[in-house]
């Protein structure tokens, strides 16, 4: 099967008519899908509704929305509206968000974020398969008697799921639709791959219906050193701001000296100096940066180490008519 791709717009910065633009053109172009963020600036199912509304074919995702600042009825009702009204065309990615922005902006306290994933799903798809609520869908609330009063326009809405830990990938296999791994070496995935065809086998599923979509970095520049210097912030943002997770998966696919570097400078507050610290290597094995022909070659390298859907960054900060050059080099061929 060949290589799908989706576009992500970033979570701030954000120029609503600008990406909408931006979907409008990838669904010319022959994109899969558009995902949008959600963090502490616009809310995205509006968004994915205005979207919607805009475009005909492109598949409409949530990248991601967490579980924590909705109850997992409303995601199932907002998930649903939005299924309506884009005709069949939504994703629901999922991920548990952090403790900081969970209690300090949503006001939740951080508790079983892995059981509260789980719960959510299954809770989504009974409503969506038109049951009501039973006690034994839930160990965090009173489950009972509700169910949606209206008929969604399908009982089985994708979902996808980011997640770095070994208990919640396996859970994958066993639960979701997709996986949308951030960071993660590519030349790795197959040991998330081979955790997800565990879970799915042990839960009787087809492993092979479950997409594999990691958010790629992509900078089609000539100046490959330029081109790796725009992720590079980011970087040293996930490593040094992000909590353990990356950190300790960069440090467990041989990337130690640089993680351990990288963090102690941003958490001492020098940041320039954090990024600039961030290797060449690491960059070359989480994104894909250099001329556009490179750029694509290096797609089709990431799609034979196990990716079936590409969620590339859509760039940030840049008129509209760079996009469209960003967008028509890295088109589906």
């Amino acid at each position: 099967m060949a290589l799908k791709q989706g576009v992500v717009a970033f979570w701030k910065n954000y120029d609503r008519k600008a990406v909408i633009r931006a979907a409008q053109l990838a669904e010319e172009l022959g994109y899969d899908s558009i995902w949008i963020p959600e963090a502490w600036a616009y809310e995205q199912f509006q968004l994915l509704t205005e979207i919607a509304l805009s475009t005909r074919r492109i598949k409409v995702a949530t990248g991601i929305a967490n579980v924590f600042s909705r109850s997992a009825g409303l995601l199932a009702m907002s998930a649903a509206t939005l299924d309506e009204i884009s005709e069949g065309r939504a994703i629901i990615g999922l991920g548990t968000s952090g403790k900081l922005v969970v209690e300090n902006f949503h006001g939740a306290a951080y508790e079983k974020p892995l059981t509260r994933l789980r719960e959510t799903i299954g809770i989504m798809r009974a409503l969506w398969r038109g049951e009501r609520l039973r006690p034994e869908l839930s160990s965090l609330f009173d489950a009972r008697q509700f169910k949606l009063e209206m008929n969604p326009l399908r009982p089985n809405i994708p979902v996808f799921v980011a997640s770095l830990q070994e208990k919640a990938i396996k859970e994958i296999g066993a639960l979701a639709d997709g996986w949308l791994p951030t960071f993660w070496p590519y030349r790795d995935l197959k040991d998330g791959i081979a955790l997800i065809r565990e879970g799915a086998t042990k839960a009787g599923r087809d492993p092979n219906a479950i997409e594999v979509a990691p958010f790629v970095g992509v900078v089609p520049m000539d100046d490959v050193a330029a081109a790796r210097a725009i992720i590079k912030p980011l970087v040293s943002f996930y490593i040094g701001g992000m909590g353990t997770y990356y950190h300790a998966m960069f440090c467990r696919y041989g990337f130690k000296d640089t993680a351990d570097t990288v963090r102690e400078l941003y958490n001492t507050g020098k940041r320039r100096e954090a990024s600039e610290a961030v290797s060449d290597e690491l960059i070359d094995a989480i994104a894909i940066c250099g001329p556009g022909v490179h750029c694509r070659e290096q797609l089709q390298e990431w799609h034979h180490n196990g990716v079936d859907l590409a969620l590339i960054n859509l760039p940030t900060g840049m008129p509209g008519e760079m996009t469209e050059m960003f967008l028509r080099e890295l088109a589906p061929r």
